[in-house]
């Protein structure tokens, strides 16, 4: 019997007893002080090896922004290749995509993405039409996170139209409900900078379709709100993303210890949290 992605969310987020998903975005400007006059590559690999070593306890998920491997050119590339073998499957790994084009070529995203770089997930933008989702849709063992309401200030442009439906992004959240129920690897994802969003997208969603939250750390999203109203009834289907904050809590020499302790402080926080939902 196939395990559906969202089956295997959940069955990763219980494992772990943990929300937490690492941001793992490289920052050249950010990186610790004795790692900024390495070549590029053995830079990416020291970095990344060391952050993923000391938040592996604590995280249940990755999240690697592909724009911060781009910047590398084909040293990033190759680094980001190897990235979800040194991760593991008992890990969720999310290429932060932002993909959106034809089905043809939304194939040929999800066939690099899952079989040549071995991502779990990839996040999406439903701009084009919700056929171009249909190639993800296709393979129920891997995930797509549909952008709803991202964490920007800028994203009140679009995403907060009024429509028969409500704004826009809710909108968004209702198809991403059906989908959800029809396939079963459809998310989405909300930024914890517009907390009003989590309770109506929850209560649209139900129990068990996973909300990915950027936003927490240092933009400074309610990640109290968040966990709240994000949960759903078991106290799961979301996954709390936080990058910077991570990353680059030290620039010294103790930037692995300082990263393993931010992660473990969030996982900590997240978990008091989800304990008081049940117990209060």
């Amino acid at each position: 019997m196939v395990t559906k992605f969202s089956q295997r969310v959940d069955k990763i987020l219980l494992a772990r007893d943990s929300l937490v998903c690492v941001g793992l975005d490289p920052d050249p400007a950010l990186m610790p002080q004795g790692l900024r006059r390495l070549p590029p590559r053995q830079q990416l690999d020291r970095f990344l090896n060391g952050i993923i070593g000391a938040t592996y306890p604590h995280a249940a998920a990755y999240k690697m922004q592909f724009g911060s491997y781009l910047q590398y050119g084909v040293p990033g590339m190759e680094v980001l290749s190897r990235l979800c073998r040194k991760i593991g499957p008992t890990r969720i790994r999310i290429l932060d995509l932002k993909a959106n084009d034809i089905p043809n070529t939304v194939r040929m995203v999800r066939d690099g993405a899952f079989h040549q770089f071995g991502f779990d997930a990839v996040t999406f933008t439903p701009w084009l039409g919700w056929e171009t989702l249909q190639p993800f849709l296709d393979d129920p063992t891997h995930g797509v996170f549909v952008i709803a309401h991202s964490s920007n200030p800028g994203s009140l442009d679009f995403q907060e139209i009024p429509t028969p439906r409500g704004p826009l992004w809710l909108a968004v959240v209702g198809e991403v409900r059906r989908l959800a129920h029809a396939h079963g690897n459809v998310g989405v994802v909300l930024g914890a900078t517009f907390s009003d969003a989590f309770h109506a997208a929850r209560a649209t969603l139900g129990n068990g379709i996973p909300i990915l939250v950027p936003g927490v750390g240092s933009q400074g999203g309610s990640l109290a709100t968040a966990v709240r109203e994000g949960v759903d009834a078991h106290g799961r289907a979301l996954i709390v993303n936080a990058s910077r904050s991570i990353l680059y809590a030290s620039a010294g020499s103790d930037w692995r210890k300082a990263a393993g302790a931010e992660a473990k402080r969030l996982k900590v926080q997240i978990n008091q949290l989800r304990a008081g939902l049940r117990t209060g």
